[in-house]
């Protein structure tokens, strides 16, 4: 692949990136939380509670995403990629 078709998919990739930082949601219902991060109802409240994500009012649920996101990024390892050189 040449350099300059490089640099064009690294800069489509990063204008892709910021599009969707900037429409993606910043509050989740749980029943949509629990599709985006494949935890199941009774995990994700609890999860979700000890992170201070979730808001109640008048009868609905919502996730904090930030919050949430920033509280499971907690619990990230390592990488154990080994890389040769």
């Amino acid at each position: 692949m040449k350099k300059n078709e490089e640099e064009i998919t690294d800069e489509m990739r990063e204008e892709i990136r910021s599009q969707m930082r900037r429409t993606r949601r910043k509050y989740l219902r749980y029943k949509d939380a629990e599709i985006v991060y494949s935890i199941q109802h009774k995990k994700l409240l609890e999860l979700a509670g000890k992170a201070g994500a979730i808001i109640r009012f008048d009868g609905y649920v919502l996730i904090d995403r930030d919050r949430f996101d920033a509280y499971l990024d907690q619990f990230r390892e390592p990488s154990t990629l080994i890389v040769k050189e």
